[in-house]
């Protein structure tokens, strides 16, 4: 949000963006504390998940039980320096997350839309942070993205879980014969993304934003490459389960990052 006000100049704002920052990872290490904790038991049967620190007995259970509740009172320390929009974002947050790790990771479909839920939430966090409003198109933008990433994760699961000789995930309502219909959200719902971000770029109360708004379409080739090239990849099995990990450390996906982030830089 700091970046698409073009505020970035602002140290004030910086300041605050970067208390949130701080704030909202200590609050998200604490939930995934919680949740690896809960999941150790289905994780130790999991390929790639059966490596986290819990599951392999690494890293003792004394760590998450004490650790958990810390990092949440020190992000609550920190968002209280922020102000109270962010504070309270960032409780519903907290709250959402222990909610989707005792009970709605379990339902179909219904993870994924809270998954996409939360990841928008910290867009909306750092709305908050810096008090500035949230815009229809960052929301409707991220939620369809979130929400195609998240189905991904689940499409690249179920396709492992074939290539195994396996059926159901496990602590998961998914099974193989649902890999279809969730392939077919995904795309769906990555496609709706760069569909948005299109009308975003001829929105007339946008333009006036950008010096150069026409530059912004140079994006959407390189959106779709990204989003296509994973699909692809998740259909033939032979993509990591993480997609952001993947992206992170793929160097095709990050220099169409750096591509993208330089088109936007040159837009403003």
């Amino acid at each position: 949000p700091l970046i698409l006000s073009h505020r970035l100049g602002e140290t004030d704002l910086l300041v605050l963006a970067a208390l949130a920052f701080i704030s909202f990872s200590l609050c998200a290490s604490s939930v995934y504390f919680v949740n690896d904790m809960l999941d150790i038991k289905s994780d130790r049967q999991h390929n790639s998940k059966s490596k986290r620190p819990f599951a392999a007995g690494t890293l003792p259970l004394a760590y998450g039980v004490f650790g958990a509740p810390l990092l949440f009172l020190l992000s609550l320390v920190f968002a209280s320096l922020v102000g109270t929009g962010f504070f309270s974002v960032l409780i519903g947050y907290w709250l959402i997350t222990c909610l989707y790790s005792l009970y709605l990771k379990r339902l179909y479909l219904i993870d994924v839309v809270t998954l996409s839920l939360l990841y928008t939430l910290r867009i909306i966090a750092g709305s908050a942070a810096i008090a500035i409003t949230t815009t229809d198109w960052l929301i409707a933008f991220s939620g369809f993205l979130f929400l195609g990433l998240a189905l991904l994760k689940r499409t690249t699961e179920l396709r492992n879980l074939v290539i195994d000789g396996q059926v159901s995930t496990q602590g998961r309502d998914y099974s193989t014969d649902r890999l279809l219909v969730v392939t077919v959200l995904g795309v769906m719902s990555s496609a709706a993304s760069i569909l948005v971000f299109m009308v975003y770029i001829n929105a007339a109360n946008i333009t006036f934003l950008y010096d150069s708004p026409e530059l912004l379409w140079a994006i959407c080739p390189l959106q779709i490459a990204m989003l296509v090239r994973v699909w692809l990849k998740a259909h033939a099995g032979t993509l990591d389960e993480d997609p952001v990990l993947f992206a992170s450390h793929d160097r095709l996906s990050q220099i169409m990052l750096i591509l993208s982030g330089t088109i936007f830089w040159l837009a403003i």
